[in-house]
């Protein structure tokens, strides 16, 4: 990716030609972990920066060519962008340290993909030649970057329901998306058999006694 894509595309979408809505596309986000608390991509360190992680997952018959995509957050700085080509049906895992190295390599700003706990987003986006869109986009709430916590699609890949797999550190509160008791799924399909427990609140509670 060309070292000012950052430029190009606020330019872009200053002109209008960067559409700013999302976009049908191959290529898809399916499960992000903004709030990692262990040592996720295996590199012997727990590091709150290196270990975040995202998934993409292409939904196509072809491969996909990952060096026309590239991640941002809320902000729009680009964070990460690909190489390679992904293969239909496969499930790629990005870690905080895979941004990092981008980065090196291409002079930027340390900073991983900088998912904020207190809630951010992250978006997908597609360059090819001089046009720039937004694919999609999935903005998340605190207690959806809780320690452990990931949010993916429900049904796999083709879901438009983002559900919260917090079985590695419970959700007991009362924010959609609730808690769905299942562990986070990275570099495979998002499955859950299990149905959300409703939240328990001190006023259901008291209601079953009178």
């Amino acid at each position: 990716m060309p070292r000012g894509i950052r430029t190009i595309t606020i330019l872009l979408l200053a002109l209008g030609l960067a559409r700013a809505g999302s976009a049908a596309c191959d290529v898809r986000l399916n499960e992000i972990c903004p709030g990692p608390a262990h040592d996720w991509d295996g590199s012997g360190v727990f590091s709150a920066r290196d270990d975040e992680w995202i998934e993409l997952v292409n939904t196509a018959l072809v491969p996909e060519d990952l060096s026309q995509y590239y991640v941002t957050d809320s902000d729009s700085t680009v964070r990460w962008s690909g190489a390679g080509l992904l293969n239909p049906g496969e499930h790629r895992v990005v870690f905080g340290i895979d941004a990092v190295n981008w980065q090196r390599d291409h002079g930027r700003t340390i900073a991983g993909f900088s998912l904020a706990n207190a809630g951010d987003a992250v978006r997908l986006w597609h360059a090819v030649g001089s046009d720039t869109m937004l694919v999609e986009s999935y903005g998340y709430k605190p207690h959806e970057a809780g320690p452990d916590r990931s949010i993916g699609r429900l049904p796999d890949t083709t879901g438009d329901t983002w559900s919260l797999f917090d079985a590695l550190s419970p959700y007991t509160g009362t924010l959609d998306p609730g808690g769905n008791s299942c562990a986070p799924t990275p570099g495979a399909a998002n499955a859950c058999d299990k149905t959300p427990a409703e939240p328990f609140t001190w006023g259901r509670i008291k209601a079953q006694y009178r």
